[in-house]
């Protein structure tokens, strides 16, 4: 489940977003620290949000690439 007041994080680069998700785990191991439930739920959500953003930007810079058809396997001779 996504965070609902998270919005418009598409204009962010791939860096920001690994930032932002760093940043956000870290927050999360506090929190397991403290056992502070609301705190996990609502950082989890936003991890998911920024996480999605990111796999759609990794995901788009593999299809410009054309990654999947320059692959090719060859017998060794």
């Amino acid at each position: 489940m996504e965070h609902p007041f998270i919005h418009n994080i598409s204009d962010k680069t791939v860096d920001e977003l690994q930032d932002v998700i760093t940043n956000l785990h870290n927050k999360l191991t506090f929190a397991y620290r403290t056992q502070n439930g609301p705190l996990i739920h609502q950082l989890k959500m936003a991890i998911e949000s920024y996480q999605t953003e990111y796999q759609k930007k990794i995901n788009d810079m593999i299809k410009k690439q054309n990654i999947e058809g320059q692959v090719r396997i060859t017998k060794a001779k």
